[in-house]
């Protein structure tokens, strides 16, 4: 640690806890002070880290050399801690979903302009390179005018055996995988007004909360966006699937396995029919090969450290946050629109 290095507080030293001390801990200009944790467990596995435990949260707040507290508790957790700890001259960065509604969201951020405090949240996965190189094919126009993309996660074990599973700790899928794909689908929209929403929730492998769903939504471009999250799928679909006039995107898996397939512009004049067991089709023959080329993806690389970098910066007054507060609004606004579509079943307007 140097004499002018940022300190942080850790709330929650669970797997996500740990996994940003593991981060924390090779960046340049910031320190973990200490963790906080109810669980004998984390508390000794903090100490055979080296880290130190504080015995309480009001402990840890207490500390004045602690300039940022991370809160990495259970969902419903985040607004009372975060807001503890503004109000004890502390900077926040909550894990997501920041909370579980928009208005604890709206009284944490009037707590942050009263007090002046950095609150940020670790929307984590805006630095995806799946995501970040779909966006860039979505920016640079590599397909002509895109009409449809498809994101989506599928896993096979149901929701992890934790809070997750329950309603009042703001468990499900929504606010798990949902805050990701939706925050990385506005932000690759930039400005684009999101008109309509339709969404269907599933309770597969659990009654008490969503184990799944499938939200649509159609932008004022008239372009549809499929998101979907699924916990019972034993044959995954890709991860991006992104339709142009001019060609088509993949990314089937977290490796970027994927293309770019697009026309060369030469008319297909003499279509030959492919033979199926019931007759004869053109429309749905393959083009011939020199109608069409492949080309790869334009992967984008990043650093999850980034995230931190930004934070020391903001702290230090050079920098203007990276995840913004009207952004992680407007995603909670969303997330409550998907639920209530399913309820309701309705399609709903957005904006």
């Amino acid at each position: 640690m140097k004499q002018h290095d940022i300190m942080i507080g850790i709330v929650g030293f669970g797997g996500m806890g740990n996994w940003h001390r593991e981060i924390i801990e090779t960046i340049d200009g910031i320190t973990v002070a200490g963790i906080y944790d109810i669980k004998d467990s984390r508390v000794e596995y903090a100490k055979e880290c080296g880290v130190k435990p504080y015995a309480s949260l009001e402990e840890l707040l207490a500390d004045e050399t602690i300039d940022v507290v991370l809160v990495a508790t259970p969902n419903d957790l985040h607004n009372p801690i975060a807001i503890k700890a503004m109000q004890a001259g502390k900077h926040v960065v909550s894990e997501k979903p920041v909370t579980l509604n928009s208005k604890d969201l709206q009284e944490m951020i009037d707590v942050s302009i009263a007090t002046g405090k950095l609150f940020t949240v670790h929307q984590n996965r805006r630095w995806d390179e799946d995501f970040l190189t779909m966006q860039k094919v979505y920016k640079d126009q590599l397909l002509g005018d895109v009409f449809r993309i498809e994101s989506r996660v599928h896993g096979s074990r149901g929701i992890p055996g934790d809070w997750r599973q329950e309603k009042e700790h703001g468990g499900g899928m929504v606010l798990d995988w949902g805050v990701h794909l939706l925050d990385q689908i506005l932000l690759m929209m930039g400005d684009t007004k999101l008109k309509t929403v339709y969404a269907t929730l599933t309770n597969i492998t659990n009654q008490l909360v969503d184990d799944g769903f499938f939200a649509t939504l159609t932008f004022e471009t008239g372009l549809e966006v499929l998101v979907e999250v699924g916990t019972s799928n034993f044959i995954t679909l890709p991860r991006w699937y992104m339709l142009g006039q001019n060609g088509t995107a993949i990314i089937n898996d977290w490796n970027l396995d994927g293309k770019i397939v697009c026309a060369t512009g030469k008319n297909e004049k003499d279509v030959v029919p492919v033979r199926t067991a019931a007759g004869l089709t053109k429309t749905m023959a393959p083009r011939r090969d020199d109608t069409i080329f492949e080309q790869e993806l334009p992967i984008v690389k990043s650093d999850i450290r980034d995230f931190y970098r930004n934070v020391i910066e903001v702290i230090k007054g050079n920098e203007e946050p990276k995840v913004k507060l009207p952004e992680v609004k407007r995603v909670m606004r969303l997330m409550e629109t998907i639920f209530e579509s399913s309820e309701k079943h309705q399609v709903l307007d957005f904006e």
